[in-house]
């Protein structure tokens, strides 16, 4: 299900990042009174009246800050480059967020550098009602007191509608912003069908589009582009042996570090969207660079998802071999990965077409494991044989002990397994149980959640 984008916009200082926390509803940003405290972007599930949304937070333009080419030579606010600056990360927000939440604050009043903003956000497109496209809602923050409440009538002047003045930090006048926010969301943009969703990730440059390519040049498949559900993506239809199947084709993502403000930073956030949507996702390894931590990060936002993947090692055309070079290659990688040690290996080359016909295929199959279900009775025969093999953990001479288990859903298959107290239960034993429930069925590329409840 399509999630619409917030983005938080503003200078630094305003509490962007104290709003962030409030709504996504647990402390993920860094807030401190030094401005520019948030150097990457941040981005959180939110909810309200029902509706999901992913809220991001953003780092202010800091003035103070050295400029490009500009050694230690701190930037004035109204130099071009600080000028430059702003516009840049409010015309990214524009283009890529379903809505746009633009933070002042009441304390210090309207500033130059919020008229700036508001002169960008006011050029937006319209609709045919005449209301900006993203909509853009006008947020005053530390509006602690009435005397502030009343100082928040000032932003007016900035031509964006009526402010919202609240405290980010107390919560007062939230409730009413996310009621405007959440009926500010766009409608209409997801297009819902039953195709198989197969999302293609890795960082930059590892041949990513290459390999979409050279899948939508099999003979065999019909192809069709249809809109996507973010604002700039087109996402690719094709029906593979009669099943419908949607690719979606995504920006690299780099290390948070290395990403760049504005353009890069939305292209990772609209590659963990797709992961998202995904029912399976094709993580793309470049075979001529050694495994990187990042290529790890993003295998873990791929398990944190809970998505069934398959590994894709691409340029192996580049590779010198001999009979060992590829086993030794899948040993390193389950070593580098060991928490996808589930998930099936593929070298190929997308350059010259070598493997290519086994992709889908083994998406496919991945798909199916995904959909397994397991009956009770064998699932219980695992439990019992494993508690027999391997004697469940102990703490403070109270012994672990399962009583009965089940496969509560598929999509990714979940087991309820009802024990004493789950507390007792250590990581290693989970993983050890997992491992006797894929000896029964190996669910290949697809992650297994286990939940303990206590039997009362």
């Amino acid at each position: 299900m399509y999630k619409p984008v917030v983005a938080l916009v503003g200078r630094p200082n305003v509490g962007k990042s104290t709003l962030f926390n409030r709504l996504a509803g647990e402390r993920l940003a860094v807030v401190d009174e030094v401005p520019g405290t948030t150097r990457d972007r941040l981005m959180a599930e939110a909810e309200w009246n029902g509706k999901t949304f992913i809220v991001v937070d953003t780092g202010g333009i800091d003035p103070s800050q050295t400029g490009p080419g500009r050694g230690q030579q701190p930037l004035s606010v109204g130099s071009a480059d600080f000028i430059q600056q702003i516009r840049y990360q409010a015309e990214i927000a524009i283009r890529e967020a379903d809505v746009v939440l633009f933070l002042t604050e009441a304390e210090n009043g309207l500033t130059p550098a919020d008229q700036e903003v508001a002169q960008i956000l006011r050029r937006n497109q319209v609709d045919e009602k005449g209301k900006l496209k993203p909509p853009v809602l006008l947020v005053v923050n530390k509006s602690d007191s009435g005397q502030r409440r009343m100082a928040a009538m000032e932003f007016y002047e900035l031509g964006l509608g009526d402010p919202y003045p609240i405290s980010a930090q107390h919560g007062t006048g939230t409730g009413d912003l996310l009621d405007a926010l959440v009926d500010s969301f766009p409608e209409g943009e997801e297009v819902e069908d039953d195709s198989i969703k197969i999302a293609i990730v890795g960082k930059p440059n590892v041949g990513k589009s290459s390999l979409l390519n050279c899948l939508l040049g099999e003979e065999r498949a019909i192809v069709s582009p249809i809109a996507g559900t973010t604002r700039d993506a087109i996402d690719t239809y094709m029906t593979y042996n009669d099943i419908p199947i949607t690719l979606i084709d995504t920006a690299g993502i780099r290390r948070r570090g290395k990403i760049a403000p504005g353009v890069e930073k939305f292209s990772v956030l609209r590659s963990l969207q797709a992961i998202e949507r995904a029912d399976v996702v094709l993580l793309i390894l470049d075979a001529t660079e050694p495994l990187s931590a990042q290529d790890a990060h993003i295998a873990g936002f791929i398990l944190e998802a809970w998505k069934s993947a398959v590994v894709i090692v691409n340029k192996w055309d580049a590779i010198p071999k001999d009979t060992y070079t590829m086993d030794a290659y899948t040993e390193q990688i389950r070593k580098d990965l060991n928490f996808m040690d589930f998930v099936p290996v593929l070298f190929i080359s997308a350059k010259n077409g070598q493997r290519v016909e086994k992709v889908l295929p083994l998406a496919l199959q991945v798909q199916e494991e995904r959909l397994m279900r397991l009956t009770t009775s064998r699932i219980n025969q695992v439990l019992q044989k494993a508690q027999d093999r391997h004697v469940s953990p102990s703490r403070s001479g109270q012994q672990l002990r399962i009583y009965y288990g089940t496969q509560v859903r598929s999509d990714p298959p979940t087991f309820l397994i009802y024990v004493n107290e789950p507390k007792l239960a250590h990581f290693t034993y989970m993983r050890y149980l997992e491992n006797r429930i894929r000896e029964e069925h190996a669910f290949t590329g697809t992650p297994i959640r286990l939940v303990l409840r206590p039997r009362h």
